[in-house]
């Protein structure tokens, strides 16, 4: 039970991280982004190609994982960042299916290295140092950490002035256009930053789990990173890390009930998809800013002049 809980923990963490980014895309920004699982991916990918087949050290890699993402989306929104929402879902969605299959068919490093085989033999972090035993509380530890960082990182950018008008882009256009505000501007930076964050993720689940592969990255993914900041409460970040604790733990601990009820393994997994779909459901229908809601901030008028 308390290496399971070791391993809850650390999935939340990482998948806090990568639902935090989407929630400074869609939940403050209010970018549709459905292929989000794309800044997973190249971080997760880009930091084991650096490591494994280049040479460099395990922390440079992750941050080439970091930086290749977030380039990715600013190049994600140049051609698109001038389109309404409804474009832009399906133009997100597209770039990440394009990047998935080019990882799927690419060979890297040997016969049996990249395309379908996927990864193996990612190192670990500062592994040589612990023991077996000892080393998955260290790396809980650490990705509670980089979340935390994320977390702050998040807050301070929304008290800054980009932050409060990427928060009005959300309302549309015309607030920032009349302040002579580039909104294509605003959307590539707030795009980049997001998949910089998402790439983080990545590569701390990649140098965690050892190995990746293209079906790891499925568009499902980027439903379930959705789940999680839908149910917590988009524009609030703790409400996401909430909505991330509760989707994290039904899709690890339903893998139990097969010890307590006989059902096919293959059944089981379609049915934790089920219940996440109609958590969703109700959540929406009845609580539609989520279980926290973002807290606005509301200005009093000054009061009318005497006289």
């Amino acid at each position: 039970m308390t290496d399971f809980l070791i391993y809850l923990a650390t999935m939340v963490g990482i998948w806090g991280i990568l639902s935090l980014s989407l929630n400074l895309q869609y939940g403050v920004t209010g970018l549709v982004n459905l292929g989000h699982i794309v800044f997973f991916m190249l971080g997760a990918y880009i930091s084991t190609i650096m490591v494994v087949l280049a040479g460099w050290p395990i922390f440079l890699g992750m941050a080439a994982g970091v930086v290749a993402a977030a380039a990715f989306g600013a190049l994600m929104a140049l051609p698109t960042s001038n389109l309404q929402q409804d474009y832009w879902a399906i133009s997100t969605l597209a770039a990440a299916e394009i990047v998935r299959l080019v990882f799927l068919n690419t060979q890297l490093g040997g016969p049996y290295s990249g395309a379908a085989f996927g990864m193996s033999g990612i190192p670990r972090p500062l592994r040589a140092y612990f023991t077996s035993g000892s080393y998955d509380l260290f790396y809980m530890v650490m990705v509670l950490t980089v979340l935390a960082i994320c977390l702050a990182l998040c807050w301070w950018v929304l008290a800054t002035p980009f932050g409060r008008t990427i928060k009005a882009l959300r309302e549309g256009d015309h607030v920032p256009l009349a302040l002579g505000k580039r909104i294509a501007t605003f959307r590539i930076r707030s795009m980049a930053l997001g998949g910089g964050i998402g790439g983080l993720a990545g590569a701390l689940f990649a140098h965690y789990n050892a190995f990746i592969s293209p079906q790891y990255f499925l568009p499902l993914e980027t439903f379930i990173v959705w789940a999680m900041v839908i149910l917590g409460g988009a524009g609030n970040f703790v409400g996401v890390i909430v909505g991330t604790v509760i989707i994290q733990s039904i899709y690890n601990s339903t893998r139990f009930l097969k010890d307590f009820v006989p059902i096919d393994q293959a059944l089981l997994g379609s049915l934790r998809m089920i219940l996440i779909a109609v958590l969703i459901i109700l959540v929406i229908l009845y609580m539609p800013k989520g279980l926290i809601p973002e807290r606005r901030r509301r200005y009093e008028r000054p009061p009318a002049a005497q006289g």
